[in-house]
């Protein structure tokens, strides 16, 4: 009996491995990949939420790396004058809702798609916020919005 249920082991066991060499082989990916896209995702997506709960401060200094920069068009590209306009806005809506609806990574990049509202009584905006990674912290963001409108002809909403 054991020894049946160690050859089924065995066989699952190859199973996995040729899977892995396949993706390996065929989508130049490993499971290393997969496990810092992940850790990746959970840091924009903290850095975010932080932010959103007016800790700027810590986002910045937690997830943050040196020569950061930045292509908001409404601020200076550097890293001093985006946290500053972030904390002006935390003080101004302390209310902020921050609800993430997707997080995608792909090598250095991760992307998030997010309903930010700034009280809960308006509709809010769809945003994009992009980031690249170098050593583990952000080094370069985008982001991109789009007002929520009140009629749409679109069934499928926003989100």
């Amino acid at each position: 009996m054991v020894k049946s249920r160690d050859k089924s082991t065995g066989n699952i066991i190859a199973a996995i491995i040729t899977a892995k060499n396949f993706i390996e082989k065929n989508y130049g990916c490993r499971k290393d990949d997969f496990i810092m896209a992940d850790a990746l995702k959970e840091k924009a997506v903290s850095f975010l939420q932080l932010a959103a709960k007016g800790d700027v401060r810590s986002a910045f200094q937690k997830y943050v790396g040196k020569g950061f920069r930045h292509h908001n068009a409404f601020f200076r590209g550097d890293a001093e004058s985006l946290r500053k306009a972030m904390e002006e806005n935390a003080s101004y809506y302390p209310d902020k809702i921050f609800d993430v609806k997707q997080v995608m990574a792909e090598g250095d990049r991760v992307m998030l798609y997010s309903h930010v509202k700034q009280n809960k009584e308006e509709l809010g905006k769809a945003i994009v916020h992009i980031f690249r990674f170098q050593n583990g912290q952000i080094v370069e963001m985008w982001d991109i919005g789009q007002q929520i409108p009140e009629n749409s002809p679109n069934e499928n909403g926003m989100f």
